[in-house]
């Protein structure tokens, strides 16, 4: 995946991660059991050789809530392996049973504090990635969200990784995020509103 463009806020000292963290996700939950089963990648171009695969899945995407000033969509603002501050879109990994769309409701109402309702898909991301002793396949679902209550806030956050949530007029989104897939899902759904304003109403 294409490295990130400049974030907003300045670089801090601060610890390094200790695991893999996926662009413009969140660091990984590997079951042992699956490092077992899964004892070699796949023999694709620029593979690392025989890791062990782990599959993860996650959802999230953009809740925006329609304003005087036009269409808004809430955002986090979250640390990279470099220590530097990145907008991204709120996700994270699916728990138990929930479907991704139940997992993007809950992780958006968790990173942002903003309860929303799935109106519609945008989009998923698929691609692979490298740590150290895994390879990752990673799979993404995006959903348009109507925002339905709340207050904006990052303070609610079970896992610490999202360090503020904001309100971002959603024309500013493409250039403002922090990777290009997520850049292009926020196009969409701004073309998506564009011709269908209801669909947040």
């Amino acid at each position: 995946m294409s490295s990130a463009v400049p974030a907003p806020g300045a670089p801090e000292e601060r610890p390094p991660v200790p695991v893999p963290v996926p662009p413009g996700g969140h660091p990984l939950k590997v079951d042992p059991a699956r490092l077992r089963r899964r004892a070699t990648a796949p023999s694709t171009p620029g593979s690392t050789g025989h890791l062990p695969v782990v599959d993860e899945t996650s959802a999230g995407g953009l809740v925006v809530e329609r304003h005087v000033s036009g269409h808004r969509a809430a955002v986090i603002l979250r640390r990279n392996r470099a220590g530097r501050l990145e907008m991204c879109l709120p996700k994270g990994h699916l728990e138990g049973a929930e479907t991704p769309e139940e997992a993007a409701v809950r992780e958006i109402r968790e990173e942002t504090g903003i309860q929303g309702t799935v109106r519609r898909t945008l989009g998923v991301i698929d691609y692979w990635f490298s740590g150290e002793d895994r390879r990752v396949h990673k799979v993404v679902h995006h959903f348009l969200l109507r925002a339905d209550g709340g207050l904006i806030t990052a303070a609610d956050d079970p896992d610490g990784e999202a360090e503020d949530a904001r309100w971002v007029p959603l024309i500013e989104l493409p250039d403002r995020l922090a990777y290009p897939n997520e850049q292009r899902l926020a196009a969409t759904a701004l073309h998506v509103l564009t011709h269908t304003p209801d669909l947040v109403e």
